[in-house]
């Protein structure tokens, strides 16, 4: 007999997931904030291969002004797609730099 999917199991499924999340409470979803997060060190595996640098060599091409930064304009460290996990410094500059 296959299962087939019914009004009653459905609803079974639903209120397990409600009481699931109600009983877990909000420990579970912490925020995180910047100052949580560790700045990206150049000597860091993937840095290196990227070149990555705190102070861009040349002052038209840094990661304030690249595509792939992500957070608040005017940050001096910010979170960026190419290292997750990790800030970066928004004067810096890698070879993975698309200007905005």
């Amino acid at each position: 007999m296959k299962n087939h999917p019914t009004r009653r199991r459905f609803l079974k499924l639903g209120l397990g997931g409600v009481i699931g999340v109600t009983l877990g409470g909000t420990d579970l979803i912490k925020p995180v904030h910047a100052a949580d997060i560790p700045h990206l060190a150049e000597d860091d595996p993937q840095a290196a291969a990227l070149k990555y640098v705190h102070k861009s060599p040349d002052d038209s091409k840094h990661c304030s002004g690249c595509l792939l930064i992500q957070g608040n304009d005017g940050d001096e460290w910010r979170p960026c797609s190419v290292f997750p996990g990790k800030l970066v410094s928004a004067t810096g500059w890698c070879s993975a730099f698309a200007p905005a």
